[in-house]
C-alpha cells in the first residue's frame, strides 16, 4: 500500500509562502490515491520555480529545456506506455516558450497529466510578464501595463481536449482530487493551477482568489461534457473564476493508434540487430 512516507517532501528552494508547496503537497496526495509507487511515476519538468518540483520528493525525473518538457514526456510515453507521466511547468515555460508544443500535446491527446503552476508571471527571473498576466498588469517588462492574456482553459476546450481542469494551489485537497482524476483519465489531462506568487505577483494573492473562486463540483446543473457550455465557463474571469473540471471527452489516446507498441512498451521488446541489416545492405 502506497502512502505519503513513499513520497517524502524534501528541502526547497522556494520562497516562504510560494503556491508551489500546495501544488507539490497536491501531487503527492495525488500519487498516493492513485496507489502509485514512486517506480512507477515520471515528473517531467521545464524551467522555472515549478520546474524544481520533481527533486523536491522522491520520484523518476526528467528535466527539459524551457518549454520543452512535453516533446520529451511524449517520447518517454511511447517508449514506456505503461509508465504514470506527470508533466509540470509554469506559465511561462508552458504557455510561452512551450506554447506551440502545448497545442500539439492537446490535440494529439497523449495519455498523460500535465499541471501548469500559473502564477501570471516569471518567477524564477524575477517578475517579467507572463502569457497569463492579467490586462494592466505593471511589471519591469510591461512599463504600461499587460497587454493581452492567454485563457489556457479557452485554449483547452477549443482544442478538443479530453480533460481540462482548473485548480487553486491554497485548496490543497480539492486540488489532489483533480490532479488524481487527470490521472487516471485515459487521454491528455491539462490541469492549470492558480498559484500566488508572493515575492513578484501583488496582484493576484490568495485573499483575490479566495474571493472569487467556486467549486464547479458544486454545480449540480453544469455538465463536463458539454463542449458549448464548457466555452463560456472557460472564458470566467474577474469576479467569479471557476475551479474543477471545465470539459471532459472520452476519445482515443495517441499511442492506442502505434502498432508498434500494441504488445508491449517498447523498452520490453526485444532487440535484434540483425532487424536493421536489410537497411544496411541498401547502402553496401
Amino acid at each position: 500500500m502506497v502512502t505519503l512516507e513513499d513520497y517524502p517532501a524534501t528541502t526547497t528552494a522556494w520562497c516562504p509562502g510560494c503556491g508551489n508547496f500546495g501544488i507539490l503537497t497536491a501531487v503527492r496526495k495525488a500519487l498516493v490515491a492513485c496507489n502509485l509507487a514512486p517506480h512507477q511515476v515520471l515528473l517531467v519538468s521545464g524551467i522555472g520555480q515549478a520546474g524544481k518540483l520533481p527533486h523536491y520528493t522522491r520520484v523518476n525525473t526528467l528535466n527539459e529545456l524551457h518549454g520543452r518538457a512535453l516533446p520529451a514526456a511524449t517520447g518517454a510515453k511511447i517508449a514506456n506506455h505503461e509508465l504514470t507521466v506527470v508533466v509540470v511547468g509554469g506559465d511561462g515555460d508552458g504557455y510561452g516558450e512551450g506554447g506551440n508544443h502545448f497545442i500539439h500535446a492537446m490535440y494529439r491527446n497523449m495519455d498523460m497529466t500535465y499541471i501548469v503552476h500559473d502564477n501570471q508571471v516569471y518567477g524564477l527571473t524575477k517578475g517579467q510578464a507572463s502569457p497569463t498576466s492579467d490586462p494592466g498588469f505593471v511589471t519591469k517588462t510591461t512599463l504600461e501595463g499587460a497587454w493581452a492574456q492567454v485563457n489556457p482553459m479557452v485554449l483547452g476546450v477549443a482544442t478538443d481536449t479530453s480533460f481540462v481542469a482548473r485548480g487553486f494551489a491554497g485548496d490543497i485537497d480539492h486540488l489532489a482530487g483533480l490532479i488524481a482524476a487527470g490521472i487516471q483519465h485515459k487521454g491528455f489531462a491539462l490541469i492549470d493551477v492558480l498559484q500566488p506568487c508572493v515575492s513578484f505577483n501583488p496582484r493576484n494573492t490568495y485573499k483575490w482568489y479566495r474571493e472569487r473562486v467556486y467549486k464547479l463540483d458544486q454545480d449540480k446543473a453544469y455538465d463536463a461534457t458539454d463542449r458549448s457550455a464548457a466555452f463560456v465557463k472557460a472564458q470566467e474571469w474577474g469576479d467569479r473564476v471557476p475551479i474543477g473540471v471545465i470539459y471532459k471527452k472520452d476519445k482515443p489516446t495517441f499511442e492506442s493508434s502505434l502498432p508498434a507498441i500494441k504488445k508491449m512498451p517498447l523498452v520490453r521488446q526485444p532487440l535484434d540487430p540483425r532487424q536493421i541489416e536489410p537497411l544496411l545492405d541498401e547502402f553496401m
